[in-house]
């Protein structure tokens, strides 16, 4: 097993069908949104995030705070509808690092991103492109 899988297991990401939770947030660092924006050009071919429009993959616009596979209208794999996650900075720092660890079986055809700086500058701009606030029904985090 890859040493990253094996970090990711211990930390409680990985499942076979299910996304579990991530590590708590002072587990990541905090990014520069300005080198985020020239990394997005990565996504950017899939991903709208200054609009609500999906494309090929589902808007961006306000992922920060989310819960997986809720974006209206997108058509999301199985696996991601099921996913019992929120995107915040831990979960989309794991799922920039390896998708199909998190969350085996989702349609995204991206291999990951290995640098810890570059996926914490990417998910500062993710962040700087709004957030969805949690419900008020929402329970505090680990």
């Amino acid at each position: 097993m890859k040493p990253i899988l094996i970090a990711l297991a211990l930390a409680g990401v990985v499942s076979q069908a299910v996304a579990q939770p991530v590590p708590p947030a002072a587990a990541t660092p905090t990014g520069d949104p300005a080198k985020g924006q020239m990394l997005y050009a990565q996504c950017a071919a899939c991903h709208e995030i200054d609009s609500d429009a999906n494309t090929l993959g589902p808007s961006l616009k306000g992922v920060v705070g989310r819960k997986a596979g809720a974006v209206e209208g997108y058509n999301y794999s199985p696996p991601m509808r099921r996913a019992e996650l929120t995107w915040t900075r831990e979960t989309l720092d794991a799922f920039l690092t390896d998708p199909q660890a998190v969350v085996a079986g989702t349609k995204m055809p991206f291999a990951g991103m290995a640098s810890p700086a570059d996926r914490a500058d990417l998910v500062a701009y993710l962040e700087a492109h709004g957030a969805t606030p949690p419900p008020a029904d929402a329970k505090p985090g680990p």
